[in-house]
């Protein structure tokens, strides 16, 4: 890079080197926490240190510890693993005053897995394509970073469970706090992200310490009702302290225990339940009644968020990619697609949910075979009905809210996947191809018009644009835009499917 001043950066904690790389000025590994390691495992994000001189910002930092999940090449955790794991990244067009518009990307992986470096999300194309400062962040994961041990250890342990949370929104502060000096604007942020990373978003709207942070969110495939009640994460915490044979009053124990030995246990905690579910995460987001006070579509129906413009939706075949990490066994009966279900249900729920499903699919000449039944609804009961709870709660509070859903189906495997959790992510950050996504003129295209759609929505808090039309708000016909091979506008899709949700009593 020869002839040109290597970028330098002062933040509140000190100056930060960085690099130009393709057009854009990029920092990596920026500190917005200091390390949660030794006595500060568990406890809520201290302040950075200030450092002396220039600190170098070329390369990525150490991701949280965690393990591979059996997804195939979708997950990659190829990455230097470490404890101290608390940095952001930041992709910008311009060190200067522009006061572009912000995008915070918060990873998803379960609560479990991930990082703001994975290369499936190709940050440098949407600040390149809409003159905005791009932001991923790492937070803490998995045990580490949400597992509720203040009640089982009486308060030794005081961790809340919700570590990983109060993170994003330390790094959210860092980000309003210095990233004027990066060129963009602390006033206009809006925070994106998928599964996890939307369901950290569904609880940072009502979070009373991330009030203020951000202005907007776009919700892919989750919201916050993925959140755990207090009996729930403290059973947990239980089931760590037996999984690791320490006793709750031995804290030395607990905090001398290794990163890998903490993985190791967690898989342990991971093993299939009575019916044959598989658990996707051991740790999630805890309603403990203070850092997150209560059910947040619960609070989002009460008016915690309606300050906040978003863009929900999801997959319509969410679980397919799912059901790729069932153990082996034989194919799927209605008596034991049934049995599966009342993990979620009482029986009498799981049958006529089941039968409202199947007229569904048959009136649409759609597969209605108890495993295309199964795979439906529990994708439905995770993603698309908590969705649109959220999306009703926020309509209700008169804020803006777009609804969209994802159809686009995958060519991989013979198409089984078909339009799967995590499939719009390559079409988010334009890094899709045939081993997943798909590719040709049809993705170009879809991946154009989402890009323009959360460039748009970024930048004024609507997603219309010239590629993809006027995007109406839900509404009372609940208007949805279908991502697909031809994205249109349709009035209350599926909607057979969510009027049955309505007589369903859940466990």
């Amino acid at each position: 890079m020869s002839g040109r001043v290597e970028p330098i950066v002062t933040t509140k904690s000190g100056k930060i080197e960085g690099s130009f790389e393709g057009g854009l000025f990029v920092f990596k590994g920026i500190p917005y926490a200091a390390p949660p390691v030794g006595a500060l495992r568990w406890l809520p994000p201290q302040p950075v240190k200030k450092w002396e001189g220039v600190r170098e910002a070329k390369n990525f930092g150490a991701i949280a510890p965690q393990t591979v999940m059996p997804l195939g090449p979708f997950v990659q955790v190829d990455q230097t693993q470490s404890e101290d794991c608390l940095f952001l990244n930041i992709w910008t067009p311009g060190l200067n005053n522009a006061r572009r518009p912000v995008m915070v990307w918060i990873h998803g992986g379960a609560f479990t897995i991930g990082s703001g470096s994975d290369s499936m999300y190709a940050s440098d194309v949407l600040p390149r394509r809409g003159d905005i400062v791009m932001v991923s962040i790492n937070y803490r994961l998995g045990i580490l970073g949400f597992l509720r041990l203040k009640d089982v250890t009486d308060g030794k342990i005081p961790s809340t469970g919700n570590e990983g949370l109060m993170d994003q929104v330390a790094a959210l502060k860092w980000v309003k706090q210095n990233i004027a000096a990066f060129g963009g604007d602390p006033d206009n942020i809006t925070v994106f992200g998928e599964s996890a990373g939307a369901m950290s978003i569904g609880c940072l709207m009502v979070m009373p310490s991330a009030k203020g942070l951000f202005q907007k969110g776009i919700l892919e495939s989750g919201v916050g009702s993925a959140a755990a009640s207090l009996n729930v994460s403290n059973a947990g915490g239980a089931a760590f302290l037996k999984a690791a044979d320490i006793k709750k009053d031995d804290t030395k124990a607990l905090r001398t225990l290794t990163p890998v030995q903490l993985l190791e246990i967690e898989k342990k905690m991971m093993a299939p339940d009575e019916s044959g579910n598989v658990k996707i995460t051991v740790t999630m987001p805890v309603v403990d009644g203070d850092v997150i006070p209560d059910v947040p579509n619960k609070l989002a129906r009460q008016g915690y968020s309606k300050d906040i413009i978003t863009i929900i939706g999801s997959n319509l075949d969410e679980w397919k990619l799912f059901m790729l990490m069932q153990p082996a066994g034989g194919p799927l009966d209605e008596a034991g697609m049934v049995k599966r279900l009342t993990a979620l249900m009482p029986e009498e729920s799981a049958i006529n949910l089941a039968a409202a499903y199947k007229k569904a699919r048959e009136k649409r000449d759609e597969p209605a075979t108890p495993i295309d039944i199964f795979t439906a609804i529990q994708g439905d009961s995770m993603f698309r009905i908590p969705a649109l709870e959220l999306v009703e709660a926020q309509q209700n509070n008169k804020q803006k809210v777009f609804s969209y859903l994802f159809t686009w189906k995958s060519p991989a495997m013979g198409g089984v996947l078909g339009a799967c959790h995590a499939m719009e992510i390559g079409f988010v950050f334009g890094n899709y191809n045939d081993m997943f996504c798909g590719s040709g003129p049809d993705a170009d295209k879809l991946a154009r018009l989402m890009q323009d759609a959360w460039l748009a929505f970024a930048r004024t808090g609507d997603p219309s644009c010239e590629s993809v039309g006027k995007w109406p708000v839900y509404g009372s016909k609940r208007l949805t835009m279908i991502l697909d091979k031809k994205c249109h506008v349709e009035a209350a899709p599926y909607e057979e499917e969510r009027l049955a949700w309505q007589k369903v009593e859940r466990h």
